[in-house]
């Protein structure tokens, strides 16, 4: 039977007519795997007929569980072609956190790949008990990849297809950011203005299951460009791939872009192909910046953004000599943007202070957490909890956060102290526990706890960095523990991080986040 795609009632056939005229492009490349636009198109609908014949109905909130197979983006669009809500696990989320996030979205069933998430997804299901469905054999549940396909009628999506993605509130604790139709249609159109006659051809080290890595990945398919993934940054690999598929863009976050830099790998790999790389997920130092821009020239493009509302402001030209050097870029497109004090009053220019978006890319709220959208979303402007200004020209530049969020590891992982100072003061012989953030020569920040032991106690540094790596993850673990007699207060008893931050910068000779200059 051949499909319908003139409905328009959902983005996804959109998306399927624009595959069908880019036809024999190549689109989704991962390893040794190839397809089409052609294939793309029949990989979707075959795969949203798999979904559909094992239960799965438009309107039901359906958990995904994977990591960076070439089935991601596939995955994502039959899923949103049943008009199904796709709510995507964090791989990397706190391990103590899972259950809370569960019970805020209640999964009608559970999607895992059995090819290298078998463990977590069998935890995941007994967790879940709900109808388990798998990629690749050996799972739980039946084997999607090898079912046999049957046609594909649109009108099995009644409801609009919905997106929820975990990231971290001002504590650490889970927010679920969700994103409606309408967001994936503006990210449509962004496509399709990107099409031209010389497709690009997008290397990705970000999983789908982080809105940034999926928007990239989604945007530059509905562009016709060529969609190629790695599983996440290994430098060698990296770099040969650049070389032999010929990349002409790229996203990276800054402690990529440094680990690029400073190997000698690069000057012995051609990258000449790369007409982009973009920068983002926290600030690049500007030393790292004119270093970038000497190396590989003026095709280094600065981006912001949350995933509250993936395109804030953008650099998309920038040189060495340029005086802009420290601002994240103009507002995007239509992007209005306002630095507003903390009663909600727009400030002037060069002005410090919170920032406030409106774009028709803003997300449509928390998922179950309804007062935390009424303080984020207010009157259709998004609260970013950035802190900054505007210069003359337009020009952005971020100060600070609101929020003691630390942008450490990698892969810029967001963490904040108090999950941190929880876990520490936990062990028995613990008083108290304070995390800071402070510079990190590799990756910018890191923590830095400051922990009161009681009397005649012999834990050990190594010890607690052992309890942070079993409760939180790797990414938590803090660079270095100091131990103090006390820790300082503030006049109403809470303690005192401006005191710690800086005490830490006259003992160091630094600057610290967060510190006053």
């Amino acid at each position: 039977m051949e499909t319908d795609l003139s409905g328009g009632r959902n983005y996804v056939l959109r998306a399927l007519e624009l595959f069908a005229e880019y036809g024999g492009r190549e689109a989704l490349v991962r390893r040794d795997r190839r397809l089409s636009y052609t294939e793309l198109g029949i990989a979707i609908t075959d795969l949203a007929a798999a979904i559909h014949h094992h239960g799965v109905r438009s309107g039901m909130t359906f958990a995904v569980l994977v990591e960076r197979p070439l089935e991601a983006p596939i995955l994502q669009m039959a899923l949103h072609a049943l008009g199904v809500r796709s709510v995507w696990i964090d791989l990397d989320a706190l391990r103590r956190d899972l259950a809370e996030y569960l019970d805020l979205v209640r999964p009608d069933a559970l999607l895992y790949d059995a090819r290298d998430q078998d463990a977590f997804g069998r935890r995941l299901a007994a967790m879940l008990e709900v109808p388990v469905l798998c990629l690749g054999p050996g799972g739980l549940g039946p084997d999607l990849l090898a079912a046999d396909s049957e046609p594909f009628d649109p009108s099995w999506a009644s409801s609009e297809p919905e997106s929820v993605f975990q990231t971290s509130g001002t504590t650490g604790r889970p927010k679920l950011v969700h994103h409606r139709e309408s967001f994936y249609r503006q990210v449509l159109d962004l496509g399709e203005e990107l099409a031209g006659d010389t497709p690009v051809r997008h290397l990705s080290i970000s999983g789908l299951s982080y809105l940034a890595g999926q928007i990239s990945a989604l945007i530059y398919l509905f562009a016709g460009g060529t969609l190629i993934l790695l599983e996440g940054f290994e430098l060698t690999e990296y770099l040969a791939t650049i070389e032999r598929e010929r990349i002409t863009s790229t996203f990276i976050a800054p402690p990529v872009l440094a680990a690029l830099l400073d190997s000698p790998r690069l000057d012995r790999t051609d990258v000449s192909s790369l007409d982009i790389i973009s920068i983002g997920a926290a600030a690049t130092p500007v030393f790292r910046l004119r270093q970038a821009i000497r190396r590989f020239g003026p095709i280094i493009r600065i981006t912001y953004g949350l995933s509250e509302c993936p395109f804030i402001a953008a650099f998309p030209t920038i040189d060495d000599a340029g005086k802009h050097l420290l601002s994240c870029g103009r507002p995007y497109g239509d992007v209005r943007v306002e630095v507003r004090d903390p009663e909600g009053n727009p400030l002037g220019t060069n002005e410090i202070g919170e920032l406030w978006v409106a774009s028709r890319l803003n997300f449509a709220g928390y998922w179950g957490q309804p007062e935390l959208t009424g303080d984020t979303v207010v009157d259709g402007w998004l609260r970013t909890h950035d802190l900054g200004y505007r210069d003359a020209e337009d020009y952005l530049y971020l100060v600070g956060r609101n929020q003691d969020m630390i942008i450490a590891g990698q892969y810029c992982e967001k963490i904040y102290p108090r999950p941190i100072e929880d876990t520490l003061a936990a062990h028995p012989q613990v008083r108290a526990a304070a995390v800071i953030g402070v510079p990190e020569p590799t990756y910018g920040e890191a923590a830095h706890a400051y922990v009161v032991r009681i009397e005649g106690a012999t834990v050990t540094p190594e010890e607690l960095t052992a309890l942070v790596l079993d409760e939180l993850n790797e990414a938590w673990v803090p660079a270095s523990i100091e131990f103090v007699d006390s820790l300082p207060l503030t006049a109403i008893g809470k303690v005192n991080t401006a005191e710690l931050r800086r005490r830490y910068a006259e003992e160091h000779g630094i600057a610290v986040v967060g510190t006053p200059a």
